[in-house]
């Protein structure tokens, strides 16, 4: 279990966890992830821990190794996770030319007792994948690496959906890691939104996520999106840290 304050590098590494890459390699307190090019999250670099060597170093290896993966350099910096040489690799990248990209908020909130919707259920995962790719309008070729990410989380996974007889109105994914559950792929249909299937859904979520042990909710959403903040914050939800990527022009 974990206190209802759980320290952000916790949320950080849980996040990582219920994300998981096809391929990842440690470096000098680095996680470098690979998933064939699939979401940025899944093919960065994260600094997780203070290392010992040089930066500009590390910064070449691993520029040259996605490059071998055919793969743009991405790097994922976060502020107020308890990470280490951020501002620095920061400014570091920023001189060599690496754009910033997607600004994004962590928020975090405590979970109380909730009440679960009747159209609130869980399908497997193939069923949800095709549910999500109708939502999305996904190609297929992403569908299949979505799955294939999906496929190797390893601890305990909701593919929850909101239904109206049997058409999808909301999914999204539920993961739990001692103590915390993560939200994922929360997505509404357009003819749907601002009804409420949203709220709806995150609810039945985290109720779920409260029955398997979880005191504290997390997820991630772009800086930009003020709809889905303020549906986060009428949940009770906070900001805990931030992070944006930094690619290779």
């Amino acid at each position: 279990m974990v206190e209802r304050t759980a320290p952000n590098r916790r949320i950080e590494e849980a996040s990582l966890n219920a994300w998981p890459a096809l391929h990842q390699m440690l470096l000098d307190g680095w996680v470098l992830r690979f998933a064939r090019g699939f979401t940025k999250r899944a093919n960065s670099v994260t600094p997780l821990y203070a290392g010992s060597q040089p930066i500009d170093e590390k910064v070449r290896f691993c520029e040259n190794l996605y490059a071998r993966e055919r793969l743009q350099s991405v790097f994922r910096i976060t502020a107020g996770a308890d990470g280490a040489d951020q501002a620095a690799l920061d400014s570091y990248l920023d001189a060599r030319g690496y754009r910033l990209a997607d600004p994004s908020l962590v928020l975090g909130a405590p979970i109380a007792s909730e009440a679960v919707s009747p159209r609130w259920s869980m399908l497997t995962l193939k069923e949800w994948l095709n549910a999500y790719a109708a939502l999305t309008e996904m190609p297929a070729k992403f569908m299949r690496l979505h799955g294939a990410i999906l496929n190797t989380i390893r601890t305990e996974c909701a593919h929850a959906v909101l239904r109206d007889g049997e058409e999808v109105l909301a999914c999204g994914l539920g993961v739990v890691e001692r103590g915390l559950v993560g939200l994922f792929d929360i997505v509404t249909h357009p003819a749907h939104r601002r009804q409420g299937c949203g709220e709806e859904l995150v609810r039945g979520l985290l109720a779920w996520g409260r029955e398997r042990g979880a005191e504290t909710a997390y997820l991630q959403v772009a800086q930009a999106n003020a709809t889905a903040q303020a549906l986060y914050l009428k949940l009770g939800f906070a900001e805990r840290y931030r992070y944006w990527y930094r690619i290779a022009s």
